[in-house]
């Protein structure tokens, strides 16, 4: 019982530990780190822009409160000290025909709400700028473009934050397994894609790669070495009509890296198949990027996916997503070798062959008769 438990056990970490080594996550994130990179950090900030957008929620919403905030209270400071060298404070006691450059501002917070008006363009009219010191002049013009600039960047960001193409992937989903089955009569590996929006991709390009470990003859050990896989679908590889679910497959033959592989070594292999989708965001014309990715614990063999389309009575397509990842288990053969060798010997047994060193011989026949 105990030693039974312990190859459960041993069984279980083996694989989560293989189901964790993989580049691409079934949500398409990648799964890579990078370590002793030579250039320092700071060279993010030469592009600025991207480094922004690529930056989680959190410190983006920090970034873009902590620059208004910032900018509100560095110029408050600023038009303080105006006021504080103008002797314009109440603690210096003004004269009556004394004109101050900004009305009204008596203290840190009158300043700061000063501040805050100028930049947002509030203008309530109690607090306002004078003719009587060209500083505070310059002062509002400076802060009225500097707010204009970062009002325009954060709110820049943001938007584009919020209409990246990369959300728009989020509604496009693949099939939870591959499979591998008989199609038309070849050994192919399914997969299946939906859109879940009514709205196409323009333009869609469907593509895989194999990722692997392979030694080369010269004993190099090259890790995440890439094959490319090419799928296919029946309505075209390009501009798909990508209204409904499609079943991409590609073909087994002696190119392809599944070619040496059978139904009982799949799992004993060390391989991760991403697949790709590209297309044009049809409402942006911005383009996105939708992958996945299939280790060979995902990738069923002997199996088909079961029907997902119907036709209602009122004469519309109804698609089941219930459907969309089930499979149904199939007759297939257990490795491409032996469907191609039992179609070649189905086609020899439907031919003759002549022996080319056979020769008829003619028996001579004897009258001699013994009486």
């Amino acid at each position: 019982m105990f030693s039974y438990l312990r190859k459960r056990f041993a069984s279980h970490i083996t694989e989560r530990s293989r189901r964790r080594a993989r580049l691409v996550s079934k949500d398409g994130r990648c799964n890579i780190e990078f370590g002793n990179v030579e250039q320092s950090r700071f060279v993010f900030l030469i592009d600025i822009w991207t480094t922004i957008l690529d930056l989680r929620w959190r410190y983006k919403m920090t970034i873009f409160i902590s620059a208004f905030l910032g900018s509100w209270f560095l110029f408050g400071l600023l038009w303080y000290v105006v006021a504080y060298i103008h002797k314009d404070l109440p603690e210096f006691n003004p004269s009556i025909n004394h004109t101050p450059c900004v009305e009204n501002i008596n203290g840190l917070t009158s300043a700061f709400l000063f501040s805050l008006e100028t930049q947002v363009t509030i203008g309530y009219g109690f607090r306002c700028v004078t003719e009587q010191c060209v500083t505070a002049i310059f002062l509002l013009i400076f802060q009225s473009i500097l707010g204009v600039i970062i009002n325009s960047f954060m709110c820049g960001a943001i938007l584009a934050k919020i209409s990246r193409s990369k959300n728009r992937a989020k509604t496009i989903t693949f099939s939870k397994n591959a499979v591998i089955s008989k199609r038309g009569g070849k050994l192919c590996l399914l997969i299946r894609v939906a859109n879940l929006r009514k709205s196409l991709l323009i333009g869609s390009h469907i593509y895989g790669k194999l990722l692997r470990t392979t030694i080369t003859p010269e004993g190099e050990t090259i890790i995440l070495d890439q094959v490319n896989i090419e799928f296919i679908v029946d309505a075209g590889n390009e501009n798909l009509f990508f209204i409904s679910p499609l079943t991409i497959y590609h073909i087994i033959d002696n190119n392809s890296p599944f070619f040496h592989m059978a139904a009982e070594t799949i799992l004993q292999q060390d391989f991760e198949l991403v697949v790709f989708l590209d297309g044009t965001v049809e409402a942006t014309s911005a383009t996105c990027q939708v992958r996945t990715s299939y280790i060979p614990e995902e990738v069923l063999w002997g199996y088909r996916f079961a029907p997902i389309v119907s036709k209602t009575k009122e004469g519309k397509y109804r698609v089941d997503f219930q459907n969309f990842s089930k499979t149904v288990a199939v007759e297939t053969p257990h490795c491409a070798f032996c469907l191609y060798n039992e179609k070649e010997a189905k086609a020899k047994e439907k031919k003759g062959y002549d022996n080319p060193g056979f020769v008829l011989a003619e028996a001579s026949e004897t009258s001699d008769t013994k009486m």
